[in-house]
């Protein structure tokens, strides 16, 4: 075999999952669009629509936490085919049910929520791969997590719209039978390029609620991991509150329009897309926790303050490039410190319940962002999410334990 040959079959792996993710991101976006649009165009009901939507998020994220157990006993690639063939069956059985005239609105929140139930597991496995296709690659740790978060978010950027031009042209119905291809064609990918895992030691406790416990255990007595999913929690919850209440308001009083909305998020997202891609290409010589500091000071507290003063678009968006482009640095430098940190067999468990630690404060975003415009007016509303986004950003960074970000290298 030539060495560009051992090279490719070594970065096989890397590149199965990064492809797999793509579709089966694709395939995600698609049916968060669908599902819903099919809800509300048959219904009019924006509750029932609203149901659907947390009936398909919040088992996702309670199932993708609990799942890390599974993952460690079992192996990333095994729970990743499994469960994304099952998405992808499940899927299938709303256009089904449709087709024989019994698709009501409580059928479609139980389809949904096994359909949640089972995406979670399959998300959190691929992230578990991430470490271990890395090393079988002889790939630094920022690159590969650098690739994966622009996937993610061109996913968020690009695949909605694609998703919103497909379901407008074809259908939510038929498009869903877009979505069931993307997942089993992702289950494909991984079942022929992913590496094997290993079972999960003889040396760990026995029972279900005994692994899941190490796995909290390892996340409270790390002070840096503990310290990073609690920050992440809370810019999470600013950020929902932000994208959920108060844009929706300030475009409303402003009379700027959903428009600008839409054009904001993709400025933001576009120039994440961007800055992950340089992430991707030279992270690992990048200082860790100045690059943190940096990319959390421009992409935070900047975004909050320009709306809440009564300034004009154009400073808007040039506020929104430059915060983009600074948060497309933070997701490589944080996977990158928070896999070296976890051991092979708790990568699992440790990662999916941070992630639902991570998310737990987006289904309250709504309701602070509500509470802040009641209390303190839009502007002021945006003026203290800045402030709590610097302090909950910049604070963690200069404490000790944050020093052990770049030791870790």
């Amino acid at each position: 075999m030539t060495e560009s040959g051992a090279a490719l079959r070594s970065r096989r792996g890397m590149y199965g999952l990064l492809g797999a993710n793509t579709l089966s991101l694709g395939g995600t976006r698609l049916s968060q669009l669908a599902i819903p649009w099919f809800v509300i165009s048959t219904t009019g009901s924006a509750t029932q629509t609203g149901l659907v939507a947390f009936a398909l998020m919040g088992p996702y994220v309670v199932a993708k936490g609990l799942g890390g157990p599974v993952i460690d006993r079992v192996g990333p690639r095994r729970v990743i085919v499994v469960a994304e063939l099952a998405a992808a069956a499940t899927v299938v059985t709303i256009p089904v049910l449709h087709l024989f005239g019994l698709l009501d609105v409580g059928v479609l929140l139980g389809v949904v929520a096994v359909l949640g139930a089972l995406t979670g597991p399959a998300d959190g496995a691929k992230g578990a791969l991430v470490p271990v296709v890395a090393t079988r690659a002889g790939v630094p740790l920022e690159r590969v997590t650098g690739l994966y978060g622009m996937i993610e978010r061109l996913a968020t950027t690009v695949g909605a719209g694609g998703a919103g031009a497909l379901v407008a042209w074809i259908g939510a119905i038929p498009a869903l039978w877009v979505t069931a291809a993307t997942f089993s064609a992702a289950a494909v990918i991984i079942a022929w390029t992913a590496p094997r895992s290993d079972a999960g030691s003889d040396d760990e406790p026995s029972g279900y609620l005994r692994r899941l416990a190490v796995g909290l255990g390892f996340i409270r007595d790390d002070r840096l991991l503990r310290s990073i999913y609690v920050m992440v929690a809370v810019t999470n919850l600013l950020d929902a509150a932000a994208f959920q209440v108060l844009l929706p308001v300030w475009a409303h009083d402003t009379g700027a329009g959903p428009a600008v909305i839409g054009l904001l998020s993709a400025i933001l997202g576009g120039a994440a897309v961007v800055s992950s891609a340089l992430a991707a290409a030279v992270g690992e010589r990048m200082p860790r926790r100045l690059t943190y500091l940096v990319g959390f000071l421009v992409a935070g507290p900047p975004r909050f303050v320009i709306l809440a003063m009564d300034a004009p678009l154009w400073s808007i968006i040039a506020v929104f490039l430059l915060a983009g482009f600074g948060s497309g640095f933070l997701n490589p430098i944080l996977g990158a410190v928070i896999f070296e940190r976890i051991p092979a067999q708790l990568v699992g468990r440790v990662t999916t319940m941070g992630s639902t630690i991570a998310w737990s404060g987006i289904p309250f975003g709504g309701l602070v962002g509500g509470g802040l415009v009641a209390a303190a007016g839009i502007s002021g509303a945006w003026l203290l999410c800045g402030v709590a986004y610097l302090v909950a950003t910049t604070l963690p960074g200069l404490q000790r334990e944050w020093a052990e970000m770049d030791r870790a290298r």
